[in-house]
């Protein structure tokens, strides 16, 4: 599936350049971040980090998503504190706000022009994959529990106020990835 990747400097170097928010998580923890996301690179089929779609029928680049999942919830995570007297550190947000879709590299491929899910994504859900590597690399439980379970296709998901603030920001970087494709956002589809 995988093999955790130390070694990747140019896949360091371009991880550390892209993502937002890096600069808002402790050194340790931007370390094993990074590291996280090197790995599913270096195991994925894509030679850069804009190759990788975000999902399967949506020409979307993951990493647009990502930067925008990441600044949305820091941005929700304010209206928390002002609105419900809830304080998340930036340490566990932003962490799972970034490494909330890590596995994704993994989990969609191209073919024919078209993104489509991998083997990988028929054998193990979206977030699963995710969590083991998080697992592997000592994040805390709260963080890998949140990225495993975030998927709206999960049957349960972890309930935090750092959850609930990933599951809006996801849904509104979501839907602008929809209506910028001129799709159907979330929001209108109907269940």
């Amino acid at each position: 599936m995988y093999k955790i990747d130390t070694t990747s400097n140019w896949r360091r170097k371009a991880v550390e350049e892209t993502i937002w928010g890096l600069d808002l998580v402790s050194p340790d923890l931007r370390e094993k971040i990074v590291t996280a996301w090197v790995t599913t690179w270096a195991a994925s089929p894509y030679e850069r980090l804009e190759d990788m779609p975000w999902t399967a029928g949506v020409d979307y680049t993951l990493i647009n998503h990502v930067n925008e999942v990441t600044k949305a919830g820091v941005d929700l995570a304010k209206r928390a504190a002002a609105d419900w007297k809830t304080e998340l550190a930036h340490d566990l947000l932003v962490t799972i706000l970034i490494l909330h879709d890590v596995d994704k590299p993994l989990m969609y491929v191209r073919e024919k022009g078209e993104v489509v899910g991998s083997k990988l994504s028929r054998e193990i859900p979206h977030g699963v994959v995710g969590g083991m590597l998080l697992k592997e690399l000592g994040f805390s439980h709260e963080i890998i529990a949140t990225v495993t379970s975030h998927s709206p296709k999960m049957p349960f998901r972890v309930k935090s106020a750092a959850g609930h603030v990933l599951h809006h920001a996801d849904m509104f970087s979501a839907d602008h990835a929809y209506m910028a494709l001129g799709m159907t956002p979330t929001f209108v589809k109907s269940h």
